[in-house]
């Protein structure tokens, strides 16, 4: 049972938290509401026409109601009310069911009287990337007309993660991710964007976008950070207005003709995970929960945001008496919060299997997350179940049928006020098949012009002259995939090229374009160039595109130098050869690039710029953009490679450069030569004769640098690795991507029986001095589900370098898990290999499953955890023989 929140505990936190400075979080003393009344918010103060991004924000003692910019309207009501009595129980609960089209036929939705569908990153009509505006709109039609033709008649809805513009679909523009589109600090910007983005949707048939994501990022180890307008609640929550009004339009009781349905995600508190984790803890206060990471909210509701999607974090901090745990089974937080006090009366919506991580629920059955206010069901595979056990709860009593039928209620007015019940189908709707709403090149340059932030300018090298002769060199340089990050086209953003993209346009084409293609020389590693001939370099370089949970950095350094050493290399073939180098940096987020910025006598920050690569050369080249420069940080820099959290107004606070940092034309900033420090180990761990205190980290939903995956078998016992795909191959044992936490988390392995084979993570580097991992009784930890027993002894192993390794014997273990046929986490304590002649100076070869017979199961999240030998469900070394 949760523990009570207590009001005067809340107030006393608040009285004595750290706020952030400059007017970025609330005033110590202020509040919006009178002493004993609930505050309330409504329509922000505006700046030509737009939401203003204020000074201060009031500190809020409660929570707010917030009054929406679309009311209730009574005649509705009356047809709602009408629709629902004649609804049976079966049909109420398609209406709160979504699943995803690659698992849903339109036949299906007519037959289940099915409410909504999705399509996650990476799919498409026909699982074709390349498919046509004309191919989305007949699927979209498809289902519409199973919907209509339903004894209800209620139309489907269809949802999409059009998270920086249409990104899903081939051929349109893509714009700037969140966090570059924050360094703007334009909010009217951010309405057209918003605008241009549902014209794209519209012109594919879909009613509904799931965002804006309204996160308030408070460590940048999350691999989400670029969802992220900003770490400062100012900026979120003016951009949280105008993103929805963009999206929506429309008046005060519908939305607009070319709008679609906004998404407020992912409520609540996602930004605020410790040491930035995915889906992880947030144990902030009430207090800061209200103030930080409900700002955001408070301006999108209050825009008229129709749905709300529920995060995939935990709300836990025992100490302060919150124990909410995943708030998709969140009473407090969905109920009592959001659409109690602070009056939300549109659509809550889950996440991807959200429901699956409550405690007691599973993908297919979760009573608690209907009880807590959830009311659409993002349940993209096992939606069949879904639907026969909620019925089956419903008839037993264990949900209330008031419940159901308020959930129905509120689907029902979200549809009304979209105008779907009035609507044609998707392919006559106005912008269905448009070509040019799904071309936004404008207004995408400008917003790449806007979102740039110049960190350094030593000699005033930029801007350059029109007449320049440059080199370019970097891997992100003629690469649509880096520019556009994750969630483009594909989920992770990963698997493209530039013929993916064919309206964009690189960084290194915007340079041809306004310098002229005789006067750029382009070579992405820079061998066999001669710097001093041109007049400077550009190095375009930074991240590689990652979504969620891939892009989770955990222990890791924020070090750019040992996540890319190859962008190092190439500027040190460049610099102090000649010419002046110009450091154009794609990333989506801040790192510590002390050595880069040595190396650079100009520094950009280009963030994710989406598709409009010529946005970044209008600025690096002079008299094409008078404005120049004007970019500033919505994120604070760091200025060593474990300085994160970093945040204003917290204890230390001291970046290489502060939230609001930004160079214009003119200025060169005082940079001069910066510290290279580089830790010897990962953030938070010492050598091998200390005692390690954060988890080595091995595979989670991807592999850990420096460890790769592979499988071995006679047909190469040297390895094979398993693909960007997580597929790979032998006549004896083969691997794909699978579920077992969350989407595409695990690779599950299949041993054919014709042979030997393994499975396993290895560094190719060499060995590591893993000692301190042993001192701190850690454990082999994973997650699995067994799909099918072993038929022959089974060893899960560590290797010293091959031929030095250590086994412990898992036949029985797997073959009890797969009687239980669920995920199940195995812990097994790294003593047990120690003690049989595994070199824990010289690791290379972290895990490993051998087997030489039939065998199947999946595997995901790995790692070595301190102290875990010591949990009561760690195995013990006797039961592994």
């Amino acid at each position: 049972m949760n523990r009570p929140l207590t009001r005067p505990r809340v107030y006393a936190i608040l009285a004595g938290l750290a706020l952030l400075t400059g007017g970025i979080v609330p005033s110590a003393n202020a509040d919006s509401g009178k002493p004993g009344r609930q505050p309330e918010i409504g329509q922000p103060a505006m700046d030509h026409g737009c939401a203003r991004i204020e000074k201060r924000l009031p500190t809020l003692s409660d929570w707010p109601k917030v009054k929406s910019r679309i009311n209730r309207d009574s005649a509705d009501e009356k047809r709602v009310a009408k629709i629902l009595a004649g609804m049976t129980l079966a049909e109420k609960v398609g209406q709160m069911t979504q699943p995803e089209i690659g698992a849903i036929t339109p036949e299906e939705v007519r037959q289940y009287s099915i409410g909504s569908v999705l399509n996650g990153g990476g799919s498409w009509p026909g699982r074709d990337k390349h498919a046509t505006p004309q191919a989305w709109l007949s699927l979209a039609d498809a289902y519409w007309e199973a919907s209509v033709g339903t004894r209800t008649k209620i139309p489907v809805i269809w949802g999409i993660d059009a998270v920086h513009g249409n990104n899903n679909v081939y051929g349109a523009t893509i714009f700037p991710h969140n966090i570059g589109l924050g360094a703007a600090q334009d909010p009217c910007l951010i309405r057209d964007i918003g605008e241009a983005t549902a014209e794209q949707i519209r012109a594919t048939g879909q009613d509904w976008a799931f965002s804006p994501t309204l996160a308030v990022v408070r460590d940048d180890r999350w691999g989400r950070t670029y969802e992220g307008f900003s770490e400062d609640p100012r900026i979120t929550r003016a951009y949280g207005y105008e993103a929805v009004r963009g999206l929506q339009g429309g008046n005060s009781q519908r939305l607009g003709s070319k709008g679609v349905l906004a998404t407020a995600k992912h409520f609540i508190g996602d930004g605020g995970t410790l040491k930035g984790a995915d889906q992880g803890v947030n144990p902030s206060s009430e207090a800061e929960m209200i103030n930080i990471h409900g700002q955001g909210y408070y301006g999108a509701l209050a825009a008229g945001a129709q749905t709300v999607m529920v995060s995939f974090n935990s709300w836990t901090n025992a100490d302060l008496g919150i124990n909410e745990g995943k708030l998709h089974g969140s009473d407090l937080a969905l109920n009592q919060i959001l659409k109690k006090k602070m009056g939300f009366d549109g659509v809550v919506v889950s996440d991807w299997n959200g429901i699956g991580q409550v405690a007691g629920c599973t993908n297919a059955s979760c009573a608690r997350a209907v009880n807590a206010g959830i009311d659409v069901f993002m349940v993209p595979n096992e939606w069949k179940a879904f639907i026969a056990n909620t019925i089956a709860q419903v008839e037993s009593g264990e949900i209330p049928m008031a419940r159901i039928d308020d959930a129905v209620t509120r689907i029902l007015r979200v549809k009304l006020r979209a105008g779907l019940f009035s609507a044609p189908k998707p392919s006559a709707r106005p912008l269905a098949g448009s070509a040019d709403a799904l071309d936004a090149k404008r207004l995408a340059r400008q917003a790449v012009r806007e979102s740039q932030v110049l960190l350094k300018n030593k000699g005033k090298v930029l801007p350059l002259d029109s007449r320049a002769k440059v080199l370019v060199v970097g891997k992100s340089a003629d690469s649509l995939q880096n520019q556009t990050g994750g969630w483009s086209l594909t989920w992770q953003g990963t698997g493209n090229t530039n013929a993916d993209f064919p309206n964009g346009t690189t960084i290194l084409g915007g340079l041809r374009e306004v310098l002229g293609a005789n006067d750029v020389t382009f070579s992405e590693t820079g061998d066999g160039v001669d710097p001093a001939a041109y007049d400077a370099v550009i190095a375009v370089i930074g991240e590689t595109p990652y979504a969620e949970g891939v892009g989770d950095l955990s222990r890791r350094t924020l070090e750019a130098a040992k996540l890319y050493p190859a962008d190092l290399a190439v500027l040190d073939k460049v610099t102090g050869k000649g010419a002046p180098v110009v450091t154009v940096y794609v990333t989506g987020r801040p790192l510590y690039v002390n050595k880069e910025l040595n190396r650079s006598d100009a520094f950009v920050v280009a963030w994710l710029p989406g598709t409009e690569g010529g946005g970044v050369a209008d600025l690096l080249v002079e008299s094409r953009h008078s404005d120049g420069y004007r970019g500033k940080l919505s994120y604070s820099w760091p200025k060593s490679a474990c300085q994160t959290p970093l945040n204003p107004g917290t204890e230390d606070y001291d970046p290489l450069f502060p939230l609001g940092y930004g160079l214009r034309n003119g200025q060169s900033g005082n940079v001069g030569h910066l510290d290279e420090t580089s830790p010897e180990f990962a953030c938070g761990q010492t050598g091998g004769g200390g005692t390690a205190t954060e988890d080595l980290e091995l595979f989670n939903r991807t592999d850990i640098a420096p460890y790769r995956s592979f499988i071995g078998s006679p047909e190469n016992w040297g390895g094979t690795e398993i693909g960007v795909d997580g597929t790979a191959a032998h006549a004896e044992i083969n691997v794909v991507p699978s579920d077992v936490n969350v989407q595409g988390d695990a690779l599950k392995a299949t041993w054919t029986g014709v042979g030997p084979g393994q499975i396993y993570l290895q560094n190719p580097a060499g060995g590591t001095d893993l000692r301190a991992y042993l001192n701190a009784d850690s454990a082999l930890v994973f997650d699995t589900i067994v799909h099918a027993p072993p038929a022959a002894r089974t060893v899960i192993s560590l290797h010293c370098v091959y031929p030095c390794f250590s086994e412990v014997v898992a036949t029985n273990l797997f073959t009890g898990l797969a009687t239980q046929g669920t995920k199940a986490t195995v812990k097994i304590p790294i003593a047990c290999f120690a003690a049989t002649g595994l070199d824990m100076e010289n690791v290379n070869t972290t895990f490993l499953v051998y087997t030489e017979a039939a065998f199947s199961a999946s595997f995901a999240n790995v790692r070595w955890v301190p102290q875990a030998a010591k949990d009561p469900d760690a195995l013990k070394c006797s039961d592994l023989t």
